[in-house]
């Protein structure tokens, strides 16, 4: 029986390609997003999967999101936080609501969509929430103080989550993405885009395609020994020890 995969702002570029990869792999797919219905009408009809608009930012939503997702599709065997927003500005101009949204969807949300389902999975024997972070949450970003911390919150939510979950047959992973070439990196002026290219030994940019095959691999049966790791995925741009 096809199990059921979660994937929030799964209807754009990084989000879109997880999805298509997990659809794919034989998955159940059930894509989240947050306020664009054109494109998530469009990614519903191309991919054949039901798609889903709640603020995961927002702790009822959440329940309420997952529920109907469940109800449609069954118990949620995979889940991948994907969705994320930035606010950017230098910390010393940042004001409080630039540092609170960044928090409350990039890393409250990682509890607000793991609680509702983490024990179904432990009860089942099987789950795998994988995690989406960047590689300024590992190695910090100028103008970016509130996602850089959001982002490596995520990465210690990871360690400590993989743990507890472990022997239940639970993994819990993270994917540290470089600068993919999506609609939030095409939308940086091309002077200060060939100066990131610069400083990537690979000399391009990733592609959303290849963080969905990471994700996908981790979300199947044969990533069953590895959790609590932090993909880094950047094409030697920043390596972690």
């Amino acid at each position: 029986m096809a199990r059921t995969a979660l994937v929030t702002g799964g209807t754009r570029g990084i989000g879109k390609a997880i999805s298509e990869a997990l659809v794919r792999d034989g998955f159940k797919v059930a894509a989240n997003y947050a306020g664009n219905d054109k494109a998530a009408e469009a990614v519903a009809k191309e991919l054949k999967i039901k798609v889903y608009k709640w603020d995961v930012g927002d702790y009822e939503a959440c329940q309420a999101g997952i529920k109907r997702v469940e109800a449609d599709l069954g118990p949620v065997d995979v889940l991948v936080n994907n969705a994320g927003i930035t606010r950017d500005g230098f910390f010393h101009k940042m004001n409080v609501d630039q540092w609170r949204e960044v928090i409350r969807v990039d890393l409250d949300s990682l509890f607000y969509m793991s609680r509702p389902v983490i024990e179904g999975m432990r009860e089942r024997g099987f789950g795998r929430i994988v995690n989406i972070t960047s590689i300024n949450g590992q190695k910090g970003q100028a103008g970016q103080a509130n996602y850089s911390a959001a982002k490596a919150g995520m990465i210690g939510f990871t360690k400590a989550l993989a743990q507890e979950n472990a022997n239940k047959g639970v993994t819990v992973n993270t994917v540290a993405p470089g600068y993919i070439d999506t609609d939030m990196v095409a939308a940086v002026p091309e002077a200060a885009l060939q100066k990131i290219i610069a400083t990537i030994p690979v000399g391009r940019l990733g592609k959303a395609e290849e963080i969905a095959e990471m994700v996908a691999f981790l979300a199947s049966d044969k990533a069953g020994f590895i959790t609590g790791a932090t993909m880094t995925v950047n094409g030697a741009q920043y390596i972690a020890g």
